[in-house]
């Protein structure tokens, strides 16, 4: 990665933390977050956010096309990253086995879990049009976001029973 790329992710970084607020209600950061995420890199066209709700990832603030409401764990990339607990990188959503479509445009797909407490309350949810688009520097810089949100936002005054 160039020097160049390197303080352009630096900078991206410092502008996405200077939008979280401590005093905010959860979904203001997320919304804030996901539209963030969709407007400033170039080749997203889905940035947000799924709440886990009684045992299903529930459609949480998001900035794109109508997604789907209800994602069981261990379905799709967003319910397998849950499962896991770990990033899910999708250089081709069409062929993960199992993959949800809910954007017929997307062709790549990244997913971080989010934390409370240790436990995965969530996932952070990006597709882009552009087969293979996330790199490992995009992989750090949106867990270092999805870090800094974890840190931030009181996930436990959300209206979801997070288990």
């Amino acid at each position: 990665m160039s020097t160049f790329q390197q303080q352009l992710y630096r900078d991206l970084l410092s502008s996405a933390l200077a939008l979280l607020d401590r005093d905010a209600p959860p979904v203001s950061n997320m919304a804030n977050i996901s539209a963030f995420i969709r407007f400033s890199l170039p080749e997203i066209n889905w940035a947000g956010f799924y709440l886990l709700n009684n045992g299903v990832l529930m459609l949480g603030p998001f900035c794109g096309q109508p997604a789907c409401l209800r994602i069981p764990l261990g379905k799709g990339v967003c319910g397998t990253a849950a499962a896991k607990d770990q990033t899910v990188v999708v250089p081709d959503v069409h062929a993960f086995p199992g993959h949800i479509a809910c954007d017929s445009a997307s062709s790549s797909e990244i997913v971080i879990p989010l934390h409370m407490n240790g436990a995965v309350i969530g996932v952070l949810d990006i597709d882009s049009p552009v087969f293979s688009r996330f790199s490992d520097t995009e992989k750090e810089f949106f867990e270092e976001i999805a870090g800094a949100l974890e840190a931030t936002i009181a996930f436990d005054h959300l209206q979801y029973s997070l288990c």
